[in-house]
């Protein structure tokens, strides 16, 4: 049993010692692997054990957007857990953010993040060309991500909704959420409030590419003004009706 306390001890102080030396630039190259590139750290200072970057949430083709500056600090009692507990402080977050890593999974606790409805064009290139405003509210109660898996829900507000591509401003208020069960992810999309109403949902096994479907409807003293957007990225279903299919 001494022997093994021993052996347990040497290995959180042999961890511990290249977190504290570890340059911080490896967790741009870990956060760069697990969101297949749409995720990434850059201007890093300081070590793994505590630093600050900037955060850049890119596109397909690495176009950055969406930048917050980020500061971490690991807590040092998770070593003997087994697994490492960092703190992080977002430029744009109301609390500080739990990251809980080990070696199979990533869990994310406790996160409310303000974004600008910009990035929605980084995270999906179909909806780029339409110039999209409005304030992103993102909040995750707990998020674990293993091998391609996740479990937990999210939701994700869209408030003061507009587009470059329409003079109807705002469009409205909206609500994306989503849930995993560890085999699946459920995604749902609700109005708020606004004139023009969306509503969608897709499920989808975990690894698969997302397959979402969407419905928009317009009054129709707003059909006019709406139309042309509408038709940038939907298909007409009607009077006043439109589908859309995000994969």
């Amino acid at each position: 049993m001494k022997r093994l306390t021993i052996i347990t001890i040497g290995l959180a102080v042999y961890t511990l010692a290249i977190i504290i030396t570890a340059p911080a630039t490896l967790m741009d190259t870990a956060l760069q692997r697990i969101s297949q590139g749409k995720l990434r750290l850059v201007e890093t200072q300081g070590t793994l054990w505590s630093g600050t970057g900037q955060l850049e949430i890119r596109d397909t083709s690495g176009r950055a957007g969406g930048a917050q500056s980020l500061a971490w600090h690991m807590q040092p009692a998770s070593l003997l857990r087994g697994h490492l507990v960092y703190l992080l402080n977002l430029a744009q977050s109301t609390q500080p953010v739990t990251v809980t890593l080990s070696v199979s999974q990533v869990e994310i606790t406790n996160a409310d993040i303000n974004l600008p409805a910009t990035v929605l064009g980084l995270a999906i290139p179909k909806l780029a060309p339409l110039g999209l405003s409005g304030d992103l509210s993102l909040h995750v109660a707990n998020l674990t991500f293993a091998s391609d898996r996740m479990q937990g829900n999210t939701s994700l507000q869209w408030r003061d909704a507009g587009s470059a591509f329409t003079t109807v401003s705002p469009l409205g208020d909206y609500e994306l959420t989503l849930n995993g069960d560890g085999a699946t992810t459920h995604a749902l999309l609700r109005t708020l409030q606004g004139p023009l109403k969306l509503d969608g949902k897709g499920t989808w096994a975990n690894g698969d590419k997302p397959n979402f479907l969407a419905t928009a409807q317009v009054p129709p003293q707003q059909q006019q003004q709406l139309d042309p957007l509408l038709r940038l990225i939907a298909v007409t279903r009607g009077a006043g009706s439109y589908e859309l299919q995000l994969k």
